[in-house]
């Protein structure tokens, strides 16, 4: 029975420590922040003690939380180094980052969109159009939409039925991340309408529809990350 109910526990702290994780990101923790303690956490998610303590264990071995001995739990990065396979998340200039991610979307992304018009099938259509909602709700709400926007992406690229592109899905995840991450999430309403016209192009198996939205959609978000860099760059300190 030890080792069965040892199983138990390791499945309940791997559950935990992915709320803990969307908790992290619901709340918009920023780097540097300290998260509540153990008990705080226990009675928010309704487990012990020992099972927050694996959860956070996880979480350190993610690169997302570190425990500061005599101060408390703190937020290092809302990215996972599961989720960035390439390391990039070491680069300290984040602004400048974003930038060259964006620069990489504009170039892979929108042919990607056109592999996918003429290569998904309903079942991936009907996919796309779940996570497209899940997205737009989220947004609506308030609420944090990472994780569904990454999805969103890497369905897209997945629809292209294409081996090389599930290779650069990586690619595509991290930039996601960090281009959330940087700006905070200011596109919502052109997210949620460029969005709506990629998954409109792919359903209608329209290759130049869904560059086009694709490209609409790249495009919105480099303008942005261009004019946050000059404004980080304009002001003093």
């Amino acid at each position: 029975m030890s080792g069965l109910s040892n199983i138990k526990s390791k499945l309940l702290a791997e559950q935990v420590q992915e709320q803990i994780y969307q908790y992290i990101l619901e709340q918009q923790y920023e780097t540097g922040s300290r998260i509540p303690n153990e008990f705080q956490l226990a009675s928010r998610f309704g487990v012990g003690r020992s099972t927050i303590r694996e959860a956070v264990k996880l979480l350190i071995s993610r690169g997302v939380l570190e425990v500061r001995r005599g101060s408390g739990t703190y937020v290092v990065s809302t990215a996972p180094t599961d989720l960035d396979p390439l390391g990039l998340l070491q680069f300290e200039d984040k602004m400048g980052l974003a930038l060259d991610l964006a620069n990489v979307r504009l170039m892979l992304e929108p042919g990607i969109a056109e592999m996918a018009a003429l290569n998904a099938t309903e079942e991936d259509i009907q996919k796309l159009r779940e996570l497209c909602d899940v997205v737009e709700h989220k947004i609506l709400a308030g609420e944090s939409y990472i994780q569904e926007d990454i999805a969103f992406h890497t369905c897209v690229a997945a629809c292209a039925k294409n081996k090389v592109v599930e290779q650069l899905i990586p690619i595509i995840d991290t930039a996601v991340l960090m281009f959330v991450n940087v700006t905070h999430t200011q596109l919502k309403e052109e997210t949620i309408r460029t969005h709506r016209n990629v998954v409109n192009a792919i359903a209608d198996h329209d290759p130049i529809g869904a560059r086009g939205a694709m490209m609409t959609h790249m495009t919105y978000n480099r303008e942005l990350i261009c004019r946050l860099k000059k404004e980080k760059e304009a002001s003093p300190g």
